[in-house]
């Protein structure tokens, strides 16, 4: 059997741990058809996630939902073994501790199928230290990081451990692929992969710019919104420099600008998080959001990420990532 026919076959997925991101997977398995078993050890986590995917599920009947699409398919198993004992694909986004996601990883390794990956939603651990405790099969424990929100965002990082076999890397990607994602793989792991090391160092700037009084969190944000955010949708870093150059592109660009980038205009390393800067990034933000709530927010967003999503098949179909 061959990638895509084992991936096709799926039909039971299981999310362990099931805070925000792990409640934005299980709306995306949910709006793709597949049956979906929950596992988290708290009390009020099946309130929380039922809540948050009828939150959600009106932005999935916008995109479209799979034909068998229901959130009644959706169980809670608080015992981690009966809930990884018949899953086709796992997915773990227990909270960001490195003890805890080997501990956990390692249990479920214990317990799921021996055919099953096991991809973690980590934003920086490597795969190498998540797979290091399991005894049965390290060679399916994988990274699989998503951007939130993960039920329309469709960027998914895949990166292999130095266990990991590059079987259980197409059988992942091929799996994301077939849920409306574009599976990234990173062609070696890294802390923090690669879209949360760019965004980490945007945020570092963007602190050091409010700790000084250069502008606000408003500004800031606007900076961005209105200027290099709108090229970026459509094409990245390297691309918009690369239509900077003019007719040579990156050529002439590296030519002009190239020496440029030896100036410190960039701090790297961030400012020290005072009380004085937490109070004006947590004051900034509540005024840039008075009166409305993070529900609104959070409808809002979802209407233009669906909006953008069709201007950007529109303006760029094309665009793939691994040249896929």
């Amino acid at each position: 059997m061959n990638v895509e026919e084992s991936t096709a076959q799926m039909k039971n997925i299981t999310v362990v741990g099931t805070g925000v991101i792990g409640n934005g997977w299980i709306t995306r398995f949910l709006a793709n058809g597949y049956q979906v078993t929950a596992s988290d050890p708290d009390p009020t986590a099946e309130e929380r996630s039922r809540a948050a995917v009828e939150r959600a599920w009106p932005a999935m009947e916008k995109v479209g939902l799979a034909k068998g699409a229901s959130i009644d398919r959706l169980y809670f198993e608080k015992d981690l073994q009966t809930a990884v004992s018949h899953a086709d694909f796992i997915q773990e986004n227990v909270p960001e501790r490195e003890g805890l996601k080997q501990k956990v990883i390692a249990e479920i390794d214990q317990y799921a199928p021996k055919e099953t990956v096991i991809a973690s939603s980590t934003s920086g651990i490597l795969p190498s230290t998540l797979q290091a405790d399991c005894v049965h099969d390290p060679g399916r424990v994988i990274v699989a990081h998503p951007f939130h929100p993960v039920y329309l965002m469709p960027l998914v990082e895949v990166v292999g451990g130095k266990q990991t076999e590059n079987k259980c890397i197409e059988k992942a990607t091929s799996f994301y692929d077939r849920i409306g994602m574009k599976p990234l793989v990173v062609q070696r792991e890294i802390e923090g992969h690669v879209a949360d090391r760019l965004m980490e160092a945007i945020w570092r700037e963007s602190l050091h710019i409010v700790n000084d009084g250069v502008a606000t969190t408003e500004e800031v944000d606007a900076s961005i919104v209105y200027g290099p955010g709108l090229r970026w949708a459509l094409m990245g870093p390297f691309l918009t420099l690369h239509m900077g150059g003019g007719k040579q592109g990156m050529t002439h660009l590296l030519e002009q600008f190239g020496p440029a980038l030896k100036l410190p205009w960039t701090k790297l390393v961030a400012p020290e998080l005072t009380d004085e800067l937490a109070a004006k990034v947590i004051t900034g933000t509540e005024r840039q959001t008075a009166n409305t709530s993070m529900d609104e927010l959070e409808e809002r967003r979802d209407q233009f990420l669906i909006e953008l999503q069709e201007l950007l098949e529109k303006y760029w179909p094309a665009a793939t990532v691994n040249g896929s």
